[in-house]
């Protein structure tokens, strides 16, 4: 078992996935960054993730149905998921029901992390 918590990090945009990056390992997580929702999934299916932090709008595979296939899928359905929107959020539609914390972009790095440790303590 690995001490430090492992942070999947899905964005599309480069400057905030390494903006984002940044701040979680200044927090004491380690990140493994992905580009886009398919890259994401091998991720989650190749190594142990604690958390995932997912873009909602990225090329390839969305955040949204990232979200529905780590839900899907008996040994990823018990992660936590972080959903990054950069729409207006009128209400709540059914995909984001599948995420465990919402945020609009722009997102507060210090508001990210303070969820991320809230989420982690949850889950033990």
């Amino acid at each position: 078992m690995h001490d430090r918590a492992r942070v999947l990090l899905v964005e599309d945009d480069n400057a905030l996935r390494r903006y984002v990056e940044i701040t979680l390992q200044r927090a004491g997580y380690e990140v493994l960054p992905a580009a886009d929702g398919l890259e994401a999934m091998k991720l989650a299916l190749a190594s142990s993730v604690d958390i995932v932090i997912t873009d909602a709008m990225m090329p390839n595979l969305s955040g949204y149905e990232l979200c529905r296939f780590l839900r899907n899928s008996p040994h990823l359905s018990h992660i936590p998921i972080i959903l990054l929107s950069g729409m207006e959020r009128k209400e709540c539609s059914q995909e984001e029901a599948f995420a465990d914390a919402l945020f609009s972009k722009p997102v507060f790095a210090e508001d990210l992390t303070e969820c991320v440790a809230e989420l982690l303590l949850a889950r033990k």
